[in-house]
């Protein structure tokens, strides 16, 4: 697999993320659904901002490593949240976490009106290898 990113500006590299990828010659895709705070019992968290961000992202890396992939795989990370002020206060935890894992990938953020049960933030992501 080749992997190209695009980027005609600098700015967006303070936010984690690049304009495009162009991936070539992938040998497979996997197109995860949106991963939030639920235990491994189905239970919505109640918990603040923060916590479901590093709950959510468990629960990511727990689908991505099932699957064989990596999380340096990852091109596109599309994130919805009920609280986009929180969200963006908290920021630094998915930041971390991208540049952790070297993942440079394209991204959206958008603010919902609700999202299931307690739920603040959802990450739906897809990978390529």
């Amino acid at each position: 697999m080749e992997k190209k990113v695009i980027n005609p500006w600098n700015w967006q590299d303070a936010r984690n993320y690049v304009q495009a990828v162009e991936v070539k010659h992938v040998d497979s895709t996997l197109y995860v659904s949106g991963q939030c705070a639920i235990s491994e019992d189905g239970i919505s968290s109640n918990a603040g901002m923060r916590t479901q961000i590093f709950h959510t992202i468990e629960n990511l890396e727990k689908v991505i490593q099932s699957s064989g992939y990596e999380a340096r795989h990852l091109v596109r990370l599309n994130i919805y949240t009920t609280d986009s002020t929180a969200l963006f206060e908290n920021f630094d935890v998915i930041q971390n976490w991208l540049t952790k894992n070297k993942v440079k990938q394209t991204s959206t953020v958008l603010e919902v009106k609700t999202l299931f049960e307690t739920l603040k933030v959802e990450l739906e992501a897809t990978l390529v290898k």
